[in-house]
């Protein structure tokens, strides 16, 4: 099934080898071969790339790998299964503009009953253009950000965190549902039942001054030999910004036969 691959730093990072070992699991090291994208924060806005084709033979990808630097990024290698078809709208990561802000999201596992949900409710804030469950997912929670919340709070985001947590746990309640999201400032990450994070802070040169960089990983599966990584607890809702965890919350997936009643009215 599909691979997540997420940073968030305080400084332009390259992660240049982990970003090619990610590369190298579409496909060639892991069975994900149905496309790719990479999402980055460039010059105040989201830089989007991504083909549907395998990652590994990929020398756009490959070249991004070797120049790319950025504080904020998403990465996603698909297995497509719901729909089982490659095309360009059914590869993540997917933009949108919500609350005065642009998001980006990607998603790992399934959770096809949602689709049905979204089309019934009629979702004015986001229309997915694609065909997979993880767009109308995003859209879902958009559209359930939106209703809460006409702009997001700089000073203190603790209600859309936890109202975002909240919809989390309920959508994974109908499958599998691990995701990556960003607004450009936060990286959020969601652990149902497969992702791990790392979290480092490291003295290096910025401009030829010594800075500390912190920074946090977050992927499907750990990206190399570090045993630091940490595992996501189910239902953790995880965010960061400039590398830093800014909040966490716990959530709990309600059972699907429960699930219409409580949370997509």
């Amino acid at each position: 099934m599909c691979e997540l691959f997420g940073i968030s730093s305080d400084y332009p990072l390259a992660a240049s080898q982990e970003l090619n070992e990610f590369r190298l699991r579409g496909g060639q090291k892991a069975d994900n071969p149905d496309g790719w994208g990479i999402a980055w924060w460039e010059g105040g806005k989201f830089e989007l790339s991504k083909e549907p084709t395998p990652a590994h033979q990929s020398a756009h990808f490959a070249h991004l790998c070797g120049t790319m630097h950025s504080n904020l990024f998403i990465s996603h290698i698909r297995k497509a299964k719901f729909p089982p078809i490659r095309t360009m709208s059914n590869t993540h990561p997917f933009r949108r503009m919500c609350c005065g802000k642009e998001w980006v999201f990607a998603h790992n596992g399934m959770v096809p009953d949602i689709v049905d949900i979204e089309l019934s409710n009629g979702n004015p804030v986001c229309r997915p253009m694609g065909e997979t469950d993880s767009e109308y997912a995003f859209c879902h929670l958009l559209g359930r950000i939106a209703q809460h919340f006409h702009s997001l709070p700089s000073a203190d985001p603790t209600a859309w965190f936890e109202n975002l947590a909240m919809v989390s746990g309920l959508v994974s309640s109908l499958g599998k549902f691990n995701f990556l999201m960003s607004d450009g400032e936060h990286l959020i990450a969601y652990g149902h039942d497969r992702l791990h994070y790392l979290e480092q802070s490291s003295a290096s040169q910025f401009h030829g001054s010594p800075v500390t960089i912190n920074c946090v990983l977050v992927a499907t599966e750990p990206l190399d030999e570090n045993e630091a990584w940490i595992t996501f607890q189910p239902g953790e809702l995880r965010i960061y910004r400039s590398g830093r965890i800014i909040g966490r919350v716990m959530t709990q997936s309600i059972p699907p036969s429960d699930s219409s009643s409580h949370v997509f009215g």
